[in-house]
Parts: structure tokens; C-alpha cells; sequence
């Protein structure tokens, strides 16, 4: 069992990642997270806003407790979702879990805007929010080993990610 927080600015390449990630292993869970997001049903504050702050809060808590029941249920379990460094101790703590692996895909700006603009099936295309949240992603203090710079494709990343993990590159004990 392994929980696996797969993260990164809009446009990372998360999802696909993801998708392809829990292909990986024989019981698995893949943990949308935007789709916490979508529990708001009103009075919702877009996420990369500065007010949205405490919203932001509960959503990472809730879908941190909800990720790691599927883990703690022996789940390999793969959450897609926007946690940023500043908001990885809540996410972990509410886990329940003592290590989870947390990676952070990074590819350049322009790599991130492109396929904002251009994905379809996705409700998020805004690309002043992107750069905010690519630039806030570029300013976190977080130890390098979580991040993967201009991330190969799909299939290599996945491969990076497994042997990363086997090799506890990636491990973040929950404080």
C-alpha cells in the first residue's frame, strides 16, 4: 500500500500521469482532486484567489482524509490534485498515513499554458491563474527530490516515479 500525491501547476501533465501511474499496481485508486472542488455548491471562491485561503484549507483536509481511507485500506492510492508545498503538512496530516510519496511535475511556463489552452474536457483555461500558480509552485520551499523538472513523457515519467518511489526518493513523513 502507498498513497502518492501527484502534483503540480494547471497543465503539468497530472492527470495523464495519474492515468497512466495506477495502471501500475494490482489494487488501486485514482483521487481526483478538482473533483472536491466541485463539492462546493455555493459561494465558492476560485482557489487561486488569496481569500480562498480557508476554503482551500477544508477542501485539501477533506480530500486528504478521503485519500487516505483508500490507502489505509490497503489501496495503492494515486491523488491528482493541487497540493502545493505550503499546503502539505494539512494534506498529509489528514491522511492519517505516516509516509506518503509526493512528486511534483514542473515543466517550463510555456509548456503549462499550452496545454491549458488547449486541452478539452477540462473547466480550467485560465492562463493568468496558470502563470500565478506555476510562479507560486517555482517560489515554495521544497526539497528538490519531489520535483521533476521538464518532465519526459508520459511512460518514462511514470517509470521515474516508480523506481523513485521504490527507492523512497519521493517519501514525505506526515509531521
Amino acid at each position: 500500500m502507498a498513497l502518492i500525491v501527484l502534483t503540480g501547476p494547471p497543465g503539468a501533465g497530472k492527470s495523464t500521469v495519474a492515468a497512466a501511474l495506477v495502471q501500475n499496481f494490482d489494487q488501486s485508486v485514482l483521487v481526483e482532486g478538482d473533483a472536491f472542488f466541485g463539492f462546493l455548491a455555493s459561494g465558492a471562491i476560485p482557489p487561486w484567489l488569496p481569500e480562498s485561503h480557508r476554503q482551500n484549507e477544508i477542501v485539501t483536509q477533506s480530500s486528504g482524509r478521503a485519500t487516505g481511507q483508500f490507502a489505509a485500506g490497503g489501496y495503492t492510492t494515486v491523488y491528482d490534485g493541487m497540493v502545493g508545498p505550503w499546503f502539505l503538512p494539512t494534506f498529509a496530516a489528514a491522511t492519517g498515513v505516516d509516509v506518503l510519496h509526493y512528486v511534483i511535475l514542473f515543466p517550463t511556463i510555456e509548456t503549462c499554458l499550452h496545454r491549458v489552452a488547449t486541452r478539452s474536457g477540462h473547466g480550467f483555461s485560465d492562463d493568468a491563474a496558470t502563470r500565478k500558480m506555476h510562479g507560486e509552485f517555482a517560489r515554495a520551499a521544497i526539497d528538490a527530490r519531489h520535483v521533476v523538472v521538464d518532465p519526459p513523457p508520459v511512460v518514462q515519467t511514470v517509470d521515474l516515479i516508480v523506481e523513485g518511489i521504490a527507492a523512497d526518493r519521493f517519501a514525505y513523513a506526515t509531521p
